[in-house]
């Protein structure tokens, strides 16, 4: 029963940056791990960015050198720092925990680039 609470969407030109975040109702020593996943309107969903309990990241190719996912074990956070961002990276942004065979969500967060 993990929750998952997104914050930091909105509106950015192009080239611009945002910071996503992710508070977790449950310590990360219980979760095994965490990432962030998008989809844009007829696209399917996929992962951006990924780490693990041990702190390994995994990117995307597209958000590679632009992206970087971070924790605070101490606040239970999940970050997303979004840098360069393009039109491309339009979408809704979502939080996902995996605790064990479990799959937790976020609700999502907009994010929209403009030129």
């Amino acid at each position: 029963q993990v929750q998952l609470v997104e914050s930091g969407g909105g509106l950015v030109q192009a080239g611009g940056s945002l910071r996503l975040s992710c508070a977790a109702s449950e310590s990360f020593f219980s979760i095994n791990a965490m990432g962030w996943y998008r989809q844009a309107p007829g696209k399917q969903r996929e992962l951006v960015a990924s780490i693990s309990s041990g702190g390994s990241t995994n990117y995307e190719d597209s958000v590679k050198g632009r992206f970087t996912i971070s924790r605070d074990n101490g606040k239970n956070t999940l970050y997303l720092q979004m840098n360069s961002l393009k039109p491309e990276d339009t979408a809704v942004y979502y939080c996902h925990a995996r605790r064990w065979a479990l799959n937790y969500w976020g609700q999502g967060t907009q994010v929209t680039v403009s030129s």
